[in-house]
């Protein structure tokens, strides 16, 4: 392993155990036993490390949904593996995508199984996106009232129809 994939597993450590506020140059010093000033001679800056948390953000998050069959199993598989990597999901998901320091591809392999279940269709896709990632925010902020069943929200939401809406003649 190089010292910047070992610099980059330590900024998620502390990442899922503090939140984003905690990775800090100085702070991942101290984590790895050297001096901040060293860290440089590994990657860049914090945004190079913010932008590989995303990248392995994207790539996990796309093995998680690779395998979904179809709309519901997505939304399950989506919501799964946000709610058990909630901050890994939000620098993934809520901040600026550093898409120029992204690998190649790696966003579009994040989008490839929305769109095989949407049939290729980006509006949709990028529709019922804006849909779990909400409906993933709302959860993961604790804003739903106490005893809501989420699982039926959930289901609720990827119905046909809701997804196709209202008059589209889709039964549900």
């Amino acid at each position: 392993m190089s010292r910047r994939e070992e610099i980059v597993d330590v900024a998620e450590r502390l990442l899922e155990r503090t939140g984003p506020e905690a990775v800090t140059m100085r702070r991942l010093a101290d984590e790895l036993g050297i001096q901040a000033p060293s860290l440089y001679k590994h990657v860049a800056g914090k945004p190079e490390i913010e932008a590989a948390l995303q990248q392995r953000g994207l790539q996990r998050l796309a093995a998680a949904l690779e395998a979904a069959p179809d709309l519901p199993s997505l939304a399950a598989a989506y919501r799964d593996w946000a709610l058990r990597h909630p901050r890994l999901y939000e620098i993934a998901t809520r901040l600026p995508l550093a898409r120029e320091r992204l690998a190649p591809g790696v966003e579009a392999a994040a989008a490839a199984p929305l769109l095989r279940v949407t049939g290729g269709d980006l509006t949709a896709a990028r529709a019922l996106w804006g849909l779990a990632h909400g409906l993933v925010d709302l959860e993961l902020a604790g804003r739903f009232p106490p005893g809501v069943d989420l699982d039926a929200v959930w289901a609720h939401a990827m119905a046909e129809r809701v997804v196709a809406g209202p008059g589209s003649g889709a039964t549900g």
